[in-house]
């Protein structure tokens, strides 16, 4: 399969560079990173390729995404074979607190709510302590203007499935609380975008 015949998102092509910088300012040289919902593979090839660093593992639901992971990344040994990774499952196949993060782009407005907190329970058992979790995505925040263009893209995702739709950011907080993950940062991107990072706490230091 040929990069050409791959499926291709505009949408990641556009964003990857300004993900790229912040991610480079928040994560160490070397970590090893869990991407949920990694789609085409194209965040993946492009992070990757540019921080050789870091061990990058791509998890689809749909195990007939593997394939275009796997073709689209080829070739950049620090990308992990992709695995299948469905967020709302009761365990996820990955070894406990082995990753210094898990990035997750432009999943929780177009899955039903459930998987925000399966994807916040998910993240804080694979991390390790310190480790963050990074979400990008548009998100509704209380006290300051919505986008029109935002308000445009909420009305069409509820319209094409009614468990869709941009998430509060106080919403998605609290779920991230409830399991041991503090909003440390929220970084602005552009096309009204913000990357939210989570931190996870370390052990409780004895008196």
């Amino acid at each position: 399969m040929t990069h050409d015949a791959l499926p291709f998102s505009p949408a990641a092509d556009r964003n990857k560079a300004p993900i790229l910088g912040a991610l480079q300012r928040l994560l160490p040289g070397a970590a090893q990173v869990l991407e949920i919902a990694s789609g085409t593979g194209q965040h993946a090839a492009h992070f990757a390729a540019a921080c050789p660093g870091w061990q990058w593992q791509p998890t689809e639901a749909d195990e007939l995404a593997l394939p275009v992971l796997a073709a689209r990344c080829a070739g950049l040994p620090h990308v992990l074979p992709p695995q299948r990774l469905d967020v709302l499952a009761p365990a996820w196949p990955v070894e406990p607190a082995s990753f210094d993060a898990v990035f997750c782009a432009n999943l929780l407005h177009i899955s039903p709510w459930p998987t925000c907190a399966a994807l916040m329970q998910g993240a804080a058992g694979a991390l390790r302590p310190g480790g963050m979790l990074l979400v990008y995505g548009p998100f509704v925040v209380d006290g300051e203007p919505t986008t029109a263009s935002n308000l445009g893209f909420d009305a069409d995702l509820r319209a094409r499935d009614t468990r869709w739709g941009l998430r509060r950011l106080a919403d998605v907080d609290a779920q991230a609380r409830l399991h041991g993950l503090a909003l440390a940062e929220r970084i602005a991107l552009p096309a009204n975008n913000l990357l939210l990072v989570f931190s996870r706490a370390g052990p409780a230091r004895r008196a």
